[in-house]
């Protein structure tokens, strides 16, 4: 894993934020950490939520490649195949897309949004509640629901 550490002073509003500081005392943030390892390293996220938001993570990516522009040599899928390695690039895109679509669905109506936000753009539990404009502290719990919603949408145990 990538690490680059940098010292941050804790704030009011947490490290680095805002101008009213607490007694000098610091930390140490790998800015190459998504929010979502963050989490589950402290924590706060149980191995089958982390997996969840991993999977969830790799759809998205997945799906955001440009179609090919050129000619493809490869076999064509054969139908009823289940795996995505048997796909050629454009078509593992769709079903990564069709896959990220089921997911959010699945997670519900609202909770897409903070999932969006912490576990693909990357943002931080505060900046995604201040964003959303939801009290302080209520993101992860919100965050906990979807992932396991997400889990049961990828049938992980």
């Amino acid at each position: 894993m990538n690490r680059q550490l940098v010292e941050r002073e804790l704030t009011a509003e947490g490290p680095g934020r805002g101008k009213s500081r607490r007694s000098g005392r610091s930390v140490t943030v790998n800015l190459c950490e998504s929010p979502l390892t963050w989490l589950h390293a402290r924590g706060h996220l149980t191995d089958r939520e982390y997996d969840a938001g991993e999977r969830l993570r790799a759809d998205w990516e997945t799906a955001q490649l440009a179609p090919g522009m050129s000619m493809r040599w490869e076999p064509v899928a054969v139908r009823g195949s289940r795996h995505d390695h048997d796909l050629n690039p454009t078509e593992r895109q769709i079903a990564a897309k069709a896959r990220f679509d089921g997911a959010l669905a699945v997670a519900g109506k609202g909770l897409g949004d903070i999932l969006w936000r912490v576990v693909c753009a990357g943002d931080s539990l505060p900046v995604a509640e201040k964003a959303l404009e939801w009290p302080v502290r209520s993101g992860k719990l919100v965050l906990k629901l979807a992932l396991d919603r997400v889990a049961e949408f990828y049938r992980i145990g």
